[in-house]
């Protein structure tokens, strides 16, 4: 076994452990932290196929900016914890066996495939490939999504605003 494939297994697995935490816990924080655990995961796969670029902007917005905006939303808004009910154990044993079997359907037929001749040179200068492509060819859809960005947070921050000056209005 490679040192490549064991750090693939290990944050693969943590990658789903981030998942599976976070559809489990209760406490809408510790879900978000159980979140940045699976972005910061797939940022580590992300290295490991020579996408230094993208894992870079994974660490950046995702398990940056997005984690901060949740954070805000979180503050922002109300909510009151609620007791879930207990999860019946032949429910989590179901889970248990559909996630084996989706593994099994995967695996096989991944594990039977033949790549051929791989290429080589794919991750050479991605960074430089992937900047000019950003700001020639896609600059437009580039500066339109900053400002879509904007707008939505802005309307976020409004929305919650309103809501705290009509419970004022209320008392």
């Amino acid at each position: 076994m490679s040192g490549e494939l064991l750090a693939f297994l290990i944050l693969a697995m943590l990658a789903i452990l981030g998942g599976i935490l976070m559809i489990n816990l209760t406490k809408v924080i510790h879900m978000l932290l159980s979140l940045v655990l699976t972005f910061l995961s797939i940022a580590g796969i992300y290295v490991l196929l020579s996408a230094e670029f993208v894992a870079a902007v994974q660490v950046l917005i995702y398990s940056g900016a997005i984690t901060i905006i949740m954070i805000f939303g979180i503050m922002l808004t109300r909510h009151n914890d609620e007791q879930r009910e207990k999860i019946n154990p032949i429910r989590n044993l179901a889970v248990g066996i559909g996630i084996i079997l989706f593994f099994v359907a995967m695996y096989v037929p991944i594990n039977s495939m033949s790549f051929g001749e791989q290429a080589t040179d794919l991750h050479v200068e991605n960074t430089k490939q992937i900047g000019e492509a950003l700001y020639t060819k896609y600059v437009i859809p580039f500066e339109l999504m900053s400002v879509v960005l904007l707008v939505a947070l802005v309307g976020a921050i409004i929305l919650a605003k309103k809501d705290d000056a009509q419970e004022a209005e209320e008392k």
